[in-house]
């Protein structure tokens, strides 16, 4: 069997409901995402920067903020993620946070040019109980003027549209990485659990926030079929989070060889030129960055990132230095632009 027809049917959603779907042709067949890869790094950034402002020609810069609304204990094992809870990471399982505190928490983000407001919980998938709680801290959330997201693990059916009409905006489930190299970091839930999530988001017309990570010891080839897979999503998502490992002591995934810097900003690239109207995130990693290679990241056209000091439960760069990179780099953030933009006005 073909690279391109293993894809294809590693993505296909054959259970009664799905909402998403491969073409029947691959927009993106693997070879060719791989081809894009494969260009001379100049040639690869003049593209995606050519993709980038065809689409977005204003080139601003959306800021999303993480928050942890339930961390720890998670009974899942991605082999990259502190919060399991069968790893020694120093992690400490807490109990889903007071509404107050995440009130508290969307208003700082606000305040800081925040416009989307996501929250994050370490489950497997959400109980009754904790759907109450997330829908009140949705519609609260909401209330403020902010877009909502939420990342709360796998959906069960109508889970989904009760977020929807809690005022969800996006709905946050990364394919994480290729079919083929998915089971050397989880073996706890497979690929097709994962998509089958996504079409409940997409049943319940939420916008879709679904990325990876790179970095985790795949292949070139395997960064391509994750990104095909992503591309050929009908319709692929409205946001890509492209996150670099963090190696956290105590996870399986720490230690090996850390990913050169060129070949993460090559994923951007062409995350960008196969997906050009999606909001393409730095995610974690870019405090490991540093400035010059998060500015060439922009340049081969991220336009989002999270915003803040914390990400879940690593490291983010503060606020402060982000709009001091911002600045030096010439780039306007979203809310500025929409607070720029001309006011209706009404002569009644």
């Amino acid at each position: 069997m073909s690279t391109t027809q293993t894809q294809a049917k590693a993505v296909s959603l054959h259970r009664p409901g799905a909402a998403i779907a491969l073409p029947e042709a691959a927009t993106w067949p693997r070879a060719d995402v791989l081809a894009l890869f494969d260009l001379p790094f100049n040639e690869l950034m003049f593209r995606a920067q050519q993709t980038h402002r065809a689409n977005f020609p204003e080139g601003d810069v959306e800021l999303a903020t993480l928050m942890s609304i339930k961390t720890g204990g998670c009974e899942e094992d991605c082999a990259y993620c502190p919060q399991a809870a069968r790893y020694a990471t120093g992690v400490e399982a807490k109990k889903i946070v007071e509404l107050d505190n995440v009130l508290d928490a969307a208003r700082q983000a606000k305040a800081n040019g925040a416009t989307r407001f996501c929250m994050g919980a370490a489950w497997r998938s959400p109980k009754e109980r904790d759907m109450e709680k997330v829908e009140e801290m949705v519609r609260e959330v909401k209330a403020l003027g902010l877009e909502t997201c939420a990342t709360l693990g796998m959906l069960e059916a109508g889970q989904a549209q009760r977020l929807k009409e809690a005022g969800l905006d996006y709905y946050n489930h990364n394919l994480d990485t290729a079919p083929e190299f998915y089971d050397n970091v989880i073996s706890t839930r497979d690929y097709q659990d994962r998509l089958d999530t996504l079409g409940q988001v997409r049943s319940a017309g939420l916008k879709v926030c679904c990325g990876g990570i790179v970095g985790m010891g795949e292949t070139r080839e395997q960064r391509a079929g994750l990104i095909a897979q992503l591309a050929n999503l009908n319709p692929y998502p409205e946001s890509v989070p492209v996150n670099h490992l963090v190696q956290v002591e105590g996870t399986p995934l720490h230690g090996i060889d850390a990913l050169d810097p060129f070949e993460f900003v090559r994923t951007i690239a062409v995350a960008r030129i196969t997906m050009p109207k999606a909001r393409v995130r730095l995610s974690a990693g870019r405090r490991q960055m540093g400035e010059p290679v998060q500015a060439m990241c922009f340049l081969a056209g991220a336009n989002s990132i999270f915003y803040g000091d914390k990400l879940l439960t690593t490291c983010n760069p503060e606020a402060g230095e982000d709009r001091v990179l911002l600045a030096k780099l010439g780039l306007q953030t979203r809310a500025a632009l929409l607070d720029a933009a001309p006011k209706a006005s009404c002569d009644c």
